[in-house]
């Protein structure tokens, strides 16, 4: 493609480099509005210069991709709702044999959450998960931390739905979900296991320093018990018995608590070196004890209801009636709990489904809105609070990233550029793979990957 006017060029190329500059530095210090509003004054200052028409510009929009984004986005809240994640952290931490195995689980639960559920929603949720570990058991997080940073971004290339520049290779160049996936699956299941070696290997020592930590302190804590708790913890279950049975009357009857309580004054325990219980009174045994105090709490209960009359008689009848009304708050809390894990299961088994539908080649940004959609109407109630977790700086952010990158596209530079690559970047050898991954890898970490994809998929690399 040959260059355009050198007035469109200059100011096209103006115009990208402001959203480039505000995309990748979204705080610098003469224009600090952040990443989203550099992409409106991009895609403005495209227009403004007649770079690109407003038609065009309207029309440079992905409504397919930002489509699929927002419904994957509200089927990831709903999933969050139905407690999916709390699962994964259950997954992470059940049965954990070291620190060494939570680290290599936090790779291979991250990198598959994240082709599922899209890579920003797993680091937030498991990010939380892996300090709150690293705090109780006073670790360091970074190796954690930085498992779940790579393999989240590993796993999440696995499909089109793991993060936005996926999306838009896979619409624009018209790549099924099934083929996708079954194109990258060898390479993220390397990469996975390779990023949990390197990993391992890092932090090999401080991982081992740490299991060994966990080692000593079970076994101080097994070791920490006096022979004096000892003692006392075998006279408990006496005193615990005996108070269990009266608290009632107790806590009840607050005119006969001297009478009780004297009572149990009599039975002054006393630990001998060989925990033996002496009293001071004539010496019974333990049953006998129990049942003369049980004896005299009912005979005192039976005076009451006699001096009582009718106030007995309503204490009664309310034990009795408060029953009835208990088995009926446990029936209603039970039909809710019933209604909860029906509502889990829909949830689930939609998302399933969708995941079905995506591998039928169904389109995949109306299937993602249809699921979103019956997800609303399964919840039964105001979607609002939902919705509003929404990323929708994202949303507009891929707008104006459209309009930017299609203005820059038209100046020339772009095919320009590629046409001078294209030589030693063809698929079909060896080293033109390697040119080309270079490329791509610097371009993403200096531009940004969604730009990158976006830009090489305007330039056809296919072709």
């Amino acid at each position: 493609m040959a260059l355009g006017p050198i007035k469109k060029v200059v100011l096209g190329s103006l115009a990208f480099a402001v959203f480039w500059i505000l995309a990748v530095f979204p705080a610098v210090p003469f224009l600090p509005i952040g990443r989203t509003a550099g992409s409106i004054l991009g895609a403005m200052l495209m227009v403004i210069f007649k770079v690109i028409t407003p038609k065009e510009a309207y029309s440079a929009i992905n409504l397919p991709v930002l489509g699929l984004l927002f419904g994957t986005m509200v089927v990831s809240i709903y999933l969050e709702r139905a407690d999916m994640f709390k699962h994964l952290r259950v997954l992470l931490s059940w049965k954990s044999w070291g620190a060494k195995d939570m680290l290599c689980r936090i790779c291979i639960v991250s990198a598959i959450s994240s082709a599922l559920f899209t890579n920003d929603t797993t680091c937030v949720i498991l990010t939380e998960f892996i300090l709150k570990i690293a705090r109780e058991n006073n670790i360091r997080p970074e190796p954690f931390l930085l498992g779940l940073a790579s393999s989240s971004n590993i796993g999440s290339s696995a499909t089109p739905i793991g993060n936005p520049q996926n999306l838009i290779i896979a619409i624009q160049s018209g790549i099924s979900f099934g083929e996708f996936v079954l194109g990258l699956l060898p390479a993220v299941l390397l990469g996975v296991f390779v990023n949990a070696l390197i990993l391992l290997c890092m932090f090999w020592r401080l991982l081992s320093d740490v299991e060994k930590d966990s080692d000593v302190h079970q076994i101080s804590l097994a070791t920490m018990s006096s022979p004096k708790s000892l003692e006392s913890h075998e006279c408990d279950p006496i005193t615990e018995h005996v108070t269990s049975q009266i608290s009632p009357v107790i806590n009840r009857d607050g005119g006969h608590s001297k009478n009780l309580k004297n009572r149990l004054s009599e039975l002054d325990m006393c630990s001998d070196s060989c925990g033996e219980i002496e009293l001071k009174k004539p010496v019974l045994s333990k049953k006998e004890a129990t049942d003369n105090m049980l004896s005299e709490i009912g005979e005192q209960k039976e005076e009451r209801f006699a001096r009582g009359g009718v106030q007995g008689t309503m204490e009664m009848t309310t034990d009795l009636e408060s029953g009835p009304q208990q088995s009926t708050e446990e029936s209603k809390g039970q039909l809710n709990r019933w209604k909860r894990l029906s509502w889990k299961l829909c949830i689930y088994l939609g998302t399933i489904g969708m995941l079905v539908a995506f591998l039928m080649g169904l389109d995949m940004s109306w299937t993602a809105l249809t699921t979103a959609l019956i997800f609303v109407i399964l919840d039964f109630k105001d979607a609002g609070p939902c919705l509003e977790k929404v990323s929708y700086s994202l949303l507009v952010f891929f707008c104006g990233m459209f309009i930017t990158v299609d203005g820059f596209n038209k100046t020339g530079i772009p095919g320009s550029l590629w046409s001078l690559m294209e030589p030693h970047a063809r698929i079909d050898h060896a080293s033109g793979i390697a040119v080309l991954a270079i490329v791509i890898l610097l371009l993403s970490n200096v531009a940004s990957n969604v730009p990158t994809g976006s830009y090489f998929c305007r330039c056809n690399i296919s072709e």
